[in-house]
C-alpha cells in the first residue's frame, strides 16, 4: 500500500486541478470547460412557449394518453436539442389542452419553436412513370410504400462520401429492413424518392438491392439542417397537432438581489459549520475543515464538467450532501472519543474509528442515494412523477454524496494518518 503522504500529494494535484476549472478565469480555446455554471430557470430565467393541441378527432377515452406522448415526444425533442433540464408539462384549462414548455437560458425561440412543432413525417416513395400522349414528354408521379419513418430505430448526422456534404444516415428495424430490401429490389434502375413532409429531399437511383437495414438521406443540407432532421426523426412524429399559442421571456424568479443574498447566507453558514468543527474537535475539526474546502472545490468542477444545470432546488440538494459530509467526520471523531481510551496510540484509536463508524457512514449514504435514484427516476417509471427541478434536486444530492464519501473517507483520513504523530494516549 502506498504511504500516507503519497496519497495526500495525489490529492493535492487532484485539488489544483479542480481549483483551475471552478475558478471563473478564461481557459484556453483547447480546454473545453465553461467558465459559469449554467443556472436554470428559475435562477437565470428562459423562454416559455405554450403549445395548444387539436384533439378534435380524438376519442375522450384516448386524450389523455395521447396528449401524455405528445409531451414525451416534445420533452425528447428538447433534450436532443440540447436545452438542459426543461420543464414539460401538460395542462388542461376550460377544454383546452395544452403542452407547457419552459427553456432555461434560452431567449431566443425561434429555432426551439420550429423544432418542437414540426411534425417531420417521413415516406419512401416509388417514382412511377406515366407515358406521355401523342409523343408528349412521360411525367412521373410518386407512389408511397409501407415504408414510413415509424420503421425507423436511429438516425444520425453523416457525410456523404462523394460530395462531403452533411447527410444523414438511416438505421431501420428488423421489419423495416425487410420492407427495405422489398423496395430496393422491384426498382433496380429506378429512382426512390423520400419525402419529408411532402417535400422530395432526395430520390436516388437504385443500383441493387439494398440489405442491412441501412440507408442515407442527402440533400443541400447544412450541418444545423442535417442535425435539426436527425432529432425530428429520432424523436418521432408528433401525435397530435400543435400550434403556438403564447411566447414568453421570463425572468429569473429569484432576481440578482436574491442571489447575491443567497450566496452570502451560504458563505456564512459554511463559515459557522468550519467554525463549529475547529471549536468541538480541535485539530481534527481543522482536518475535516480541509476535507469540506476539497469537497467544494470538486464539486463545483463537476458541475462545470458534466455541466449541471443549477436550480434552486439543486443547491438545495449540495447543501444537504455539505451536512451529509460534515455528518460523516462528527460519526469518525465522536468514535475516536471513545476508542482513544482504549488504545495505547493515537493513530491505533483513529484506525479503529474509522472502520467502526463506516458502517453507521455507509448505511446512511446508501438510504440518501436510493432516495436521490427514486427522485431522478432515470429509468421513467411511470409510477414515479418526473420533474426537472426534483431531477435537479437528486442529481446534485447524489453527486454530493459520492463527493462526500470521497473527502471524507479518502481524505480526511490520508490526512489525519500524515499528521497524527504515534503516541501514547494519556492513561
Amino acid at each position: 500500500m502506498s504511504s500516507p503522504l503519497k496519497k495526500v500529494i495525489l490529492i493535492f494535484l487532484l485539488f489544483l486541478v479542480c481549483l483551475y476549472i471552478s475558478l471563473p478565469i478564461k481557459k484556453p480555446s483547447q480546454i473545453k470547460i465553461n467558465n459559469e455554471v449554467k443556472l436554470g430557470l428559475d435562477l437565470a430565467g428562459g423562454s416559455q412557449l405554450v403549445f395548444e393541441a387539436d384533439t378534435s378527432k380524438i376519442s375522450s377515452d384516448k386524450k389523455n394518453s395521447s396528449l401524455e406522448s405528445l409531451r414525451n415526444v416534445i420533452e425528447r425533442r428538447v433534450n436532443l436539442f440540447g436545452i438542459s433540464e426543461p420543464n414539460v408539462q401538460t395542462s388542461t384549462f376550460q377544454g383546452k389542452d395544452r403542452i407547457i414548455v419552459e427553456l432555461p437560458g434560452i431567449n431566443d425561440t425561434k429555432e426551439a419553436q420550429a423544432l418542437i412543432g414540426r411534425t417531420a413525417q417521413l415516406v419512401f416513395s416509388e417514382v412511377v412513370e406515366i407515358p406521355g400522349k401523342d409523343g408528349a414528354t412521360p411525367s412521373a408521379t410518386l407512389k408511397s410504400t409501407n415504408l414510413t419513418g415509424a420503421d425507423l430505430a436511429e438516425s444520425a448526422v453523416t457525410f456523404d462520401q462523394n460530395t462531403g456534404k452533411p447527410a444523414v444516415s438511416l438505421t431501420f428495424t428488423k421489419e423495416g429492413g425487410d420492407k427495405f430490401a422489398t423496395i430496393t429490389g422491384n426498382n433496380v434502375g429506378k429512382p426512390v424518392a423520400i419525402v419529408l413532409d411532402n417535400d422530395v429531399v432526395s430520390a436516388p437511383n437504385v443500383q441493387e438491392k439494398i440489405v442491412g437495414g441501412t440507408a442515407q438521406i442527402t440533400g443541400s443540407f447544412t450541418l444545423d439542417e442535417a442535425k435539426n432532421l436527425s432529432i425530428q426523426l429520432n424523436a418521432g412524429a408528433l401525435p397530435v397537432p400543435v400550434k403556438v399559442v403564447e411566447e414568453r421571456t421570463i425572468g429569473a424568479t429569484l432576481g440578482a438581489e436574491s442571489i447575491s443574498k443567497s450566496i452570502i447566507a451560504g458563505l456564512v453558514g459554511l463559515g459557522m459549520v468550519l467554525l463549529f468543527m475547529i471549536i468541538t474537535y480541535g485539530k481534527l475539526g481543522l482536518v475535516a475543515d480541509i476535507g469540506l474546502i476539497v469537497f467544494g472545490v470538486i464539486t463545483l468542477a463537476l458541475y462545470k464538467l458534466i455541466p449541471v444545470v443549477l436550480t434552486l432546488p439543486g443547491i438545495a440538494g449540495f447543501l444537504l450532501s455539505v451536512g451529509m459530509a460534515v455528518d460523516s467526520n462528527i460519526l469518525i471523531f465522536e468514535r475516536f472519543k471513545e476508542e482513544k481510551d482504549r488504545h495505547s496510540t493515537i493513530s491505533d484509536a483513529l484506525e479503529v474509528s474509522f472502520g467502526r463508524a463506516w458502517d453507521s457512514i455507509r448505511d446512511a449514504n446508501i438510504a440518501t442515494l436510493l432516495t436521490a435514484f427514486i427522485l431522478a427516476n432515470p429509468l421513467d417509471w411511470n409510477f414515479l412523477h418526473t420533474s426537472g427541478p426534483v431531477r435537479g434536486f437528486a442529481i446534485t444530492l447524489a453527486l454530493g454524496i459520492a463527493i462526500s464519501l470521497f473527502t471524507g473517507i479518502i481524505v480526511s483520513r490520508n490526512l489525519l494518518r500524515l499528521f497524527v504523530k504515534e503516541r501514547k494516549v494519556k492513561q
